[in-house]
C-alpha cells in the first residue's frame, strides 16, 4: 500500500512552494556540493513541476553496498518499459516518436507550437503515457496535426493514421482508468491490462473459475498478467515473465538481481533476492507469496528495495499490479526515534475502535524504517509515494508481518522546496497558520508512520470473507487508504503518543486535523478541472473521509464553515469530537471490510467521495490560480556512475544530479529501451 506523493503532504499541498522558474544550470552536479547549493527544482510545465532529491550518507557506505545500491538500481530502470506499456498499448510507440523528435529537430523552437509540443512531451514523460497520473485523462495537445507531421518530416520520423487519430482525437480511449459503476469498467479503461474487447462480466467469470474465497492463504490472482482473447474466444492469462510477455526486460532486470545476490549484506536478504528472481523467471504467484513472505523477514542491513508488479490502483477492478521498485538506504537516527510506532502496534490494535471480532490477536513481524532513496522507477517515478506498506496481501501480513518505509530525502525536498503560499491563503486565521508553521511538518511525519505502520497492517477479515477486490471490487483501494487515514487520524490525538515520546502536545494532532479538513473539502480539488467528478483512489477516500465527520459533525458544530470576504474557510471547533467521529468511520469502514460488505462500501465512496460541490471547486481553482504552485510534484533520480579498474572490476560508485528533466528522459530512452513497441 503506498501513501501517494502530496497524499497528506503537508509541507506542499497546504504550505506549498516558491515562484516556480525552470533551471538553466547545467545537466549534473556531484553529490559533494553543499545542502546549501542543491538545486531542488529542475523543471515547471503545465499542472507540474520537476524536483530533484538529495542521496546524503551515499559515500559512507562500503564498496560492496555501493555496489548493491547500484544493480538494484540498474535493475528497477531495466523494466521501465513495462510501465509505459501497461498504461496503455501505444504509449511505447508515441513515446519513440517523441523522443526522436526533441532528439533531432533543428528547427525553429522558439515559437508557439514547439513550446506547446514540448510540454506534451514532458507531460507523457512525466505520466510514463499519454494519460494524465493522477486524472487519468487523455492530454489532448495543444499544437495542430499538421504542426507535428512538419515535425516528423523534419525528423524523418515515422507515423501511422492509427497514431495521429491516438494522439488527436479527444473521443479515442479518453480515459486510462474508468471507475465508473454504471458503465464497463474494463472496456471504458484504456489501461493496457486487458485486451480491448473484454468486458467486465468477462473478467469477473473468468476469476470467479478460478478463485476460491475461502482459500486461506489465496495467491494474487491476476497480479502479474494481461487478460487476452484466445483464439478460441474465451479469455486467458498472458503471464508476465523471463519467458512470457515483457520477457525481453524482464531478463535484463534478473541479470541486474543476480550481480545484487553477489553482494547481498547477508544471507537472508540473498536468499529474498533469489526468490524474487525464480519469480520473474518462472511467473509463479506462489514464488511471489514466498518471495513476500523472505522479504518481510530480511530486516537486518542498511540496503532495502521495493520491486515487482505491485499496486493495483491502476486496474479499475483491482488485480493487476503496476511495475514499481524503489531502492533505498536506511536513515538510522531518523528510523530509531520512529521505532516506537512499531514496536507498540499490538497496543494501537487492541485499543483501535473496531468491533472486538475486527481486532487481530497478535500483530506480528512489523518493520518501520525512514529511508533515504537512492533510485525509482515504474510506477513510483517520476511521481513518487512518500512512504509504502508491504506486502498487500493480507494473509501474509497476518501470519508473517510488513515492512513500512517513509521516504526522507523526498520528504525533505518537498520541505526545501517549499514557501507559505497555500497555507496563508487557505487556513482559517492567524492561531491555526502558527500551529501549521510549529508543527505541520510534524504532524505530517507522524500520520504517514501511523498510516503505514498501524494503518495498513491493523483489522482483520471474519472469517470466509474473500479478499477486498474480490468483495468491495473497485471500492476496495479507496476505503483501504481510508482505513489507513482513519487509523492515523484517530491515534494522532491520543495521549500513547505523548506517553511514547513521539510529540509533546496534541496541538501536532490538531494541526493534523486542520490540515486534513481543507484537503479533503478543498484544496485537492486543485487536481480536477471543472466540471469532473473525483474518480483518483487517494482523493476519494480524503473527501469521503472529510466530508462525512462534516456531515455527521453539524449537530454538534463541530467543524464551521466560514465565508468570510467572498471566500471559504473551514474551522474545527472540537477537536475532541473530531476525533470521535473519525474513530466512529474507522470502525465502520473496518466493518465493511472485514464482512466484505460491498454496498455499504459504496455508499460510503459514492455518497461521500466522488461529487464535487462546483462554487467550491471554481472558488478553489480562482484562489490558487494567483499563487503559480503547480498541484503535482516529480522527481529526476540521481545518477550512479560506476568507476572501473583495468579488469573492469568496480572500484567505486559516484552520484551525479540531474539539472535537466527533458535530459533524463533522453537518457533513460537511450539506455533502457528493452521491449518492442508492441507487446
Amino acid at each position: 500500500m503506498r501513501y501517494l506523493f502530496v497524499l497528506y503532504f503537508f509541507c506542499f499541498l497546504l504550505i506549498g512552494c516558491a515562484e516556480n522558474k525552470p533551471s538553466d544550470q547545467s545537466e549534473l552536479k556531484t553529490a559533494t556540493e553543499s545542502t546549501e547549493s542543491f538545486q531542488y527544482e529542475v523543471d515547471v510545465f503545465s499542472d507540474k513541476r520537476v524536483l530533484a532529491y538529495e542521496l546524503k550518507g551515499f559515500d559512507q557506505l562500503s564498496l560492496n553496498q555501493k555496489k548493491l545500491v547500484y544493480y538494484l538500481t540498474q535493475a528497477g530502470l531495466a523494466g521501465r518499459d513495462m510501465m509505459w506499456d501497461m498504461n496503455y498499448r501505444h504509449n511505447l510507440t508515441i513515446r519513440r516518436i517523441l523522443e526522436n523528435i526533441v532528439r533531432e529537430y533543428e528547427g525553429d523552437k522558439n515559437g508557439g507550437e514547439w513550446s506547446a509540443f514540448m510540454n506534451y512531451a514532458k507531460n507523457v514523460w512525466f505520466s510514463n503515457g499519454i494519460h494524465h497520473h493522477y486524472s487519468t485523462d487523455k492530454f489532448n495537445p495543444t499544437f495542430t496535426q499538421e504542426y507535428f507531421l512538419q515535425l516528423c518530416d523534419a525528423t524523418e520520423t515515422s507515423v501511422t493514421e492509427n497514431i495521429l487519430e491516438v494522439m488527436f482525437d479527444p473521443e479515442v480511449d479518453p480515459k486510462k482508468i474508468n471507475l465508473d459503476p454504471t458503465s464497463d469498467l474494463i472496456k471504458g479503461s484504456a489501461v493496457n491490462f486487458y485486451d480491448p474487447d473484454i468486458t467486465t462480466a468477462e473478467v469477473d467469470e473468468f476469476y470467479s473459475n478460478v478463485i476460491q474465497s475461502a482459500e486461506a492463504e489465496p495467491i494474487s490472482h491476476g497480479l502479474n498478467s494481461k487478460l487476452v482473447r484466445l483464439e478460441d474466444g474465451t479469455v486467458g492469462e498472458k503471464v508476465w515473465s523471463a519467458q512470457g510477455m515483457y520477457g525481453e526486460a524482464i531478463r535484463e532486470k534478473v541479470k541486474w538481481l543476480k550481480k545484487a545476490v553477489e553482494v547481498a549484506e547477508n544471507e537472508a536478504q540473498g536468499n529474498a533476492l533469489k526468490l524474487l528472481i525464480e519469480y520473474y523467471e518462472t511467473g509463479d504467484l506462489k514464488k511471489w507469496d514466498a518471495y513476500n513472505i523472505a522479504w518481510v523477514q530480511a530486516t537486518e542491513g542498511d540496503i532495502d528495495y521495493i520491486n515487482g508488479f505491485v499496486e493495483v490502483y491502476n486496474d479499475p477492478k483491482g488485480f493487476r499490479g503496476s511495475y514499481e521498485t524503489i531502492v533505498q538506504i536506511k536513515d538510522f537516527e531518523a528510523s530509531a526515534r520512529m521505532k516506537k510506532v512499531a514496536s507498540n502496534a499490538q497496543w494501537f490494535e487492541d485499543n483501535a475502535p473496531f468491533l472486538p471480532e475486527h481486532r487481530k490477536e497478535s500483530v506480528v513481524g512489523i518493520s518501520y524504517n525512514v529511508v533515504t532513496v537512492a533510485g525509482e522507477a515504474g510506477d513510483a517515478s517520476p511521481a513518487t509515494p512518500i512512504g509504502v506498506n508491504l506486502p498487500n496481501a493480507n494473509w501474509i501480513r497476518a501470519k508473517h508481518g510488513s515492512k513500512s518505509v517513509s521516504l526522507g530525502n523526498i520528504l525533505d525536498a518537498y520541505n526545501n522546496a517549499d514557501g507559505p503560499g497555500l497555507l496563508n491563503e487557505f487556513a482559517h486565521d492567524a492561531e491555526e497558520i502558527e500551529r501549521a508553521k510549529k508543527y505541520g511538518v510534524l504532524a505530517g511525519k507522524i500520520h504517514t508512520a501511523l498510516h503505514e505502520v498501524v494503518g495498513h497492517a491493523s483489522g482483520k477479515l471474519e472469517e470466509g470473507v474473500g479478499t477486498p477486490k474480490e468483495t468491495l471490487q473497485n471500492y476496495a483501494s479507496p476505503l483501504e487508504e481510508a482505513r489507513a487515514d482513519l487509523v492515523g487520524l484517530y491515534y494522532i490525538m491520543d495521549e500513547k503518543l505523548i506517553e511514547l515520546g513521539l510529540i509533546d502536545s496534541k496541538e501536532v494532532g490538531m494541526a493534523q486535523y486542520d490540515q486534513y479538513i481543507k484537503n479533503g473539502l478543498m484544496l485537492q480539488l486543485r487536481r480536477i478541472e471543472v466540471g469532473k467528478q473525483i474518480e483518483q483512489a487517494h482523493m476519494r477516500n480524503r473527501q469521503m473521509v472529510a466530508s462525512w465527520v462534516f456531515e455527521k459533525g453539524q449537530a454538534d458544530n463541530v467543524i464551521s464553515k466560514v465565508e468570510r470576504d467572498g471566500k471559504t474557510f473551514y474551522e474545527i471547533n472540537d477537536y475532541d469530537k473530531l476525533r470521535a467521529l473519525f474513530g466512529q468511520l474507522l470502525q465502520e469502514v473496518q466493518r465493511v471490510k472485514s464482512q466484505g460488505d460491498y454496498e455499504a462500501g459504496k455508499a460510503l465512496i459514492e455518497g461521500y467521495g466522488v461529487q464535487v460541490d462546483s462554487k467550491i471547486h471554481q472558488e478553489v481553482l480562482d484562489r490558487a490560480s494567483t499563487l503559480n504552485i503547480p498541484p503535482y510534484s516529480g522527481f529526476v533520480n540521481p545518477v550512479l556512475v560506476p568507476e572501473k579498474g583495468a579488469d573492469g572490476e568496480i572500484t567505486d560508485v559516484n552520484v551525479e544530479y540531474v539539472t535537466d528533466f527533458v535530459e533524463q528522459m533522453l537518457d533513460y530512452a537511450a539506455r533502457y529501451s528493452f521491449l518492442p513497441s508492441y507487446n
